[in-house]
């Protein structure tokens, strides 16, 4: 069923500084899909992150703490990964090639670390090269402090730009009040560096005394999908809210997404935090779910194999367990789906060089997407 809209709700749409308001586009089962999925790589437990490498293999993360490397149906475990601090929702976490991975044969990935000092962990960039069946030329880029033992919120995705910069998100680990709009604290941020952890020298806080100067944007709560429009070169993430107001942002130079001081969200009790889902100077998300999906993964789609989904962004729900399809106009959602229903914990999304879409779900493993004609 199409959401009707009425003259109130165009007046909210119209006159709210939010984007969307979500409440008037439920998200649908369609009637037909012309795509199915299939069980390409079985008996995965949590395979945070994949990336696709030229001759076709996959390189997965299990969030335990292993690297594996899928080649013609065999998994290779990889040696050599740094220590893996596994705590509630942290652990090894995402993975990206270089954009010129042919040439320097870089790869990248994000993990909780105990590096440093106190107890417990954060989250941590390194890169590093595969040479046979390990790992040579381990280089950490990044580590965020202080370490907590906290179980929740590390983030975190990765994804380069059309410049070559490398973009990453940290959630706020449970530290709502303190971390988010402190720019001078790591967590609930979006960083920039240079490809070798430089930090660029155009970033928005270079200047600015005491600030983390890696950071890119500010005021975020836990952002699980980033990636790159491939029309416009921006990047996109979704981070989850508390219990409501999970949000879509696209990413701008120095900007406030204002988490904890707007959100579209209650805490999970019930009861409010903030009373406010608009202040001047932060920024209002692209999009927002209320009820919250738990989203991990994103992708968009430009792939002729899916002639029917060109330009829509792809979202796994880890809460509802599908894959959520948003269709776009002028960066606006106008409808919803939910696709492969029940078909568990989507934890990532991508869409492959060979056009190909995956699909990780937790307890299952990598599903393909692929015609059913």
């Amino acid at each position: 069923m199409k959401p009707i809209y009425t003259l109130v709700t165009l007046f909210i749409v119209y006159t709210s500084c939010a984007q969307q308001v979500e409440s008037e586009i439920k998200a649908e089962s369609p009637e037909h899909i012309s795509y199915t999925t299939e069980l390409v790589v079985p008996d995965l437990n949590i395979a945070w992150g994949m990336a696709f490498l030229p001759d076709g293999s996959m390189l997965i993360t299990e969030k335990a703490g292993e690297l594996i490397h899928f080649k013609n149906g065999t998994k290779t475990t990889i040696d050599g990964l740094p220590e893996i601090y596994v705590r509630g929702q942290g652990g090894f976490m995402d993975i990206k090639l270089h954009p010129d991975y042919k040439n320097n044969g870089w790869i990248y990935f994000s993990y909780a670390s105990s590096e440093g000092e106190g107890e417990g962990g954060n989250t941590a960039i390194m890169r590093a090269k595969i040479n046979g069946t390990s790992l040579s030329n381990q280089q950490q880029l990044y580590k965020a402090v202080p370490n907590t033992t906290k179980g929740q919120h590390f983030g975190s995705r990765i994804e380069f730009d059309n410049e070559g910069y490398l973009y990453f998100s940290a959630g706020e680990r449970g530290q709502r009040d303190v971390n988010p709009q402190d720019i001078t604290r790591d967590g609930g941020k979006i960083y920039r560096l240079n490809d070798d952890g430089s930090i660029p020298s155009d970033n928005p806080f270079v200047n600015t005394s005491n600030a983390k100067t890696a950071i890119y944007s500010y005021g975020h709560r836990n952002p699980q999908g980033m990636t790159k429009h491939p029309e416009t070169g921006d990047i996109w993430t979704h981070e989850h809210g508390p219990q409501g107001g999970d949000e879509i942002n696209i990413i701008g130079k120095g900007k406030n997404y204002g988490w904890p001081v707007i959100s579209y969200g209650i805490n999970y009790s019930g009861t409010t935090f903030t009373d406010i889902t608009e202040k001047e100077g932060m920024e209002q998300p692209l999009f927002y779910w209320v009820p919250s999906i738990a989203p991990s993964g994103m992708t968009f789609v430009n792939s002729d194999k899916y002639p029917n989904w060109q330009g829509n962004l792809l979202v796994g729900s880890l809460k509802f367990q599908y894959l959520e399809r948003l269709i776009l106009k002028n960066n606006k959602v106008i409808k919803r789906e939910k696709l492969f229903e029940s078909i568990g914990r989507v934890r990532d999304v991508r869409q492959a060089p060979d056009g190909y879409i995956y699909l990780s779900v937790e307890g299952k493993g990598i599903y393909k997407i692929i015609p059913t004609n």
